[in-house]
């Protein structure tokens, strides 16, 4: 009786260390060792309170999935979501084409204040034109649900292992998936798919299948490369900025 009660004791001691959760999250991954995966972004919706996650893709730009709200501010540096720096104010650009998913689930945020790039907050690699197969193996991380079935985020930064199914299986040409019942859930909306260190697609949503299993679909970053450098452009996104700007007083 006396070793159950030590086992017992020492079970409910580590649930209460920082970091360490007695069920997996992202769903069935494990705990980043923290900011080790810099370029990850916590974003939360000012009005709607929802949050979602993005990455960093040069100091003054974040990328995240278009339906991630209208008034996003962003949390650069963060492991804990209850230990969140400052925020930063941003400009959503959403993709013009983005009505619901599926489709066009893509958006970039300009920070309005450009980020400081150190061990804790830094960029990642998006794909070039031109560049060869995907790697099958990749990796997905987030704040989110730990459970499909439930609405349980979790307070410090998941990862999981992935693998890609073969893009004829994924039903849209804009679109990456992996099936299983590991990957991202609620709340990981707008958090990459990283394969051989690059951003390959975002977290657009999840359908669960006939035989039980979980199919997470992406937006695949290749296929929108030119309308994203075309808004990186700063002579384009300044047109961008003074047309909403227009369009806000109309509304």
């Amino acid at each position: 009786m006396s070793i159950l009660w030590l086992i017992t004791s020492l079970l409910l001691l580590l649930s209460c260390v920082p970091g360490f959760s007695m069920r997996d999250g992202i769903v069935h991954g494990k705990v980043s060792i923290p900011h080790s995966r810099p370029y990850m972004v916590y974003i939360r919706d000012t009005i709607s309170e929802e949050v979602c996650d993005g990455f960093l893709i040069r100091e003054d730009f974040v990328m995240t999935a278009a339906h991630c709200g209208r008034n996003p501010v962003v949390y650069l540096g963060v492991n804990d979501t209850n230990l969140l720096p400052e925020s930063v104010a941003v400009h959503p650009i959403p993709h013009p084409k983005f009505i619901m998913r599926p489709g066009y689930d893509i958006m970039l945020l300009k920070l309005k204040t450009p980020a400081t790039l150190n061990k804790t907050v830094n960029t990642i690699t998006l794909p070039k034109t031109g560049d060869g197969e995907i790697s099958k193996n990749c990796m997905v991380m987030g704040w989110g649900s730990q459970d499909y079935q439930y609405d349980s985020p979790s307070r410090v930064l998941k990862e999981a292992n992935v693998t890609l199914l073969d893009s004829k299986n994924c039903g849209t040409t804009d679109t990456l998936c992996s099936e299983g019942k590991i990957g991202p859930a609620k709340g990981d909306s707008g958090g990459p798919i990283v394969c051989g260190d690059v951003a390959q697609g975002i977290v657009s949503f999840y359908t669960q299948e006939s035989n039980g299993e979980y199919c997470t679909r992406y937006t695949h970053i290749l296929k929108y490369l030119p309308w994203i450098h075309n808004m990186m452009n700063s002579s384009l996104l300044q047109q961008h900025e003074t047309w909403k700007g227009k369009l806000d007083k109309l509304i």
